[in-house]
């Protein structure tokens, strides 16, 4: 029987949770790096067993972790002796390091000043789809990286801050982040990334040019709200079977392409509200699309204290509501960007954190919930991988 993997970064540790195709008891290790904000955890879809970590800290700042058993033990990749981390969570030896490729030039902030890039944390981490050894990270502010020897050194994908609207680029309220790269399983040299608050980009080059693909896109609190770079993207997402039909959570709209990118319709239909950050799209139904709702960009928790999964099966504007196993009342979680995410086995599962630190998981594409756990840290992310 197959099983399933649930990778849970959170603000004091990662946890990794471990059950079979039934997905009805789990198996939870961790914390590793306690005490450390784990902003994303995600294995190699060509190797289960390699799973890497972004580590961050006020005060030590960015380290980057991985595990070649399944996330039984860690090391920190390019340390002086790739040395395991000790229990309490501190990586020995020199860390791994980010090369910026000397792109010039600063971005705005929402004064309007002009401000110079930094390296401030890796938000994701996106693996190849053919090599376990190489692996693509999005950072703040807004660049997108590669490693190509198991993320022990890393080199910028320039061509994206070289684009000509970078200047006009600007961060969200979590910080000019590059949280979302997805590679296009057709074509190798396709992929689409999204920026808070740039917009979403593509490339078809592997990363050479960019284009902004945000037309359709209106942001009433942009000067131009309808301009070509600028709009608070939460979050997108494809169905590898479809890779030209995108589904986004924006800051307000969820919308739909299906030309890649270079035009978008809202969908958001009969959603209690259009604001919220993540979504995700079920493994064998490519016209459903999973969101979490949440009251509004200044009140960041669940209408009327439940907590209510939404589901299209029509690839948008028709939504229900999924509440069977969830709190209907005195609930105010929220559910960030990368804290949704689904397997592979049939029925389909669906798992999500939130920011109360409870993680639940759907074995029935949304049907019914059950707690995987109730009394995690503050949840980042989460990402499930389906074992053999």
């Amino acid at each position: 029987m197959s099983k399933v993997r649930v990778l849970v970064g959170t603000k004091k540790g990662a946890f990794v949770c471990t059950a079979d195709g039934k997905r009805d008891k789990w198996d939870i290790q961790g914390p590793f790096f306690g005490g450390w904000e784990i902003y994303h955890l995600k294995a190699s879809p060509v190797d289960p067993d390699r799973i890497y970590a972004s580590q961050s800290n006020g005060w030590f700042g960015q380290v980057m972790q991985r595990s070649d058993d399944g996330g039984k033990t860690w090391i920190t990749p390019g340390s002086t002796e790739e040395e395991r981390m000790t229990d309490w969570g501190f990586p020995g030896g020199e860390s791994n390091k980010f090369v910026y490729d000397g792109v010039p030039g600063t971005h705005k902030t929402f004064d309007g000043s002009e401000v110079p890039w930094v390296f401030k944390r890796v938000w994701h981490l996106e693996p190849s789809l053919d090599d376990p050894d190489t692996v693509y990270a999005g950072v703040e502010d807004a660049a997108i990286f590669i490693s190509k020897d198991g993320a022990k050194t890393w080199q910028e994908i320039s061509g994206l801050r070289k684009h000509t609207t970078g200047k006009d680029w600007q961060p969200g309220a979590g910080g000019m982040c590059l949280h979302t790269i997805l590679i296009d399983p057709t074509n190798p040299k396709r992929m689409f990334v999204a920026i808070s608050a740039a917009g979403a980009f593509r490339t078809d080059d592997g990363g050479e040019t960019w284009k902004p693909i945000n037309k359709g896109l209106v942001s009433n609190f942009m000067p131009v709200p309808d301009a070509e770079v600028g709009h608070c993207v939460h979050r997108i997402a494809f169905h590898p079977s479809r890779p030209d039909v995108l589904f986004m959570q924006k800051h307000w709209d969820v919308m739909r392409s299906d030309n890649a990118g270079d035009q978008w319709h809202e969908v958001s239909g009969n959603l209690p509200t259009d604001f919220g950050f993540p979504i995700d799209v079920h493994a064998h139904e490519p016209e459903t699309i999973y969101v979490v709702p949440i009251k509004s960009d200044s009140e960041h928790y669940v209408p009327d204290g439940k907590l209510r999964v939404y589901r299209s099966r029509t690839g948008g504007n028709e939504w229900e509501a999924l509440t069977n196993g969830l709190p209907q009342s005195d609930c105010y979680v929220n559910v960030l960007r990368e804290a949704m995410a689904v397997d592979r086995l049939d029925p389909c599962g669906i798992y999500f954190g939130t920011t109360g630190g409870q993680v639940y998981a759907s074995a029935d594409g949304g049907d019914t919930w059950n707690p995987i756990a109730r009394d995690f840290p503050s949840v980042l992310s989460v990402e499930v991988q389906t074992l053999p």
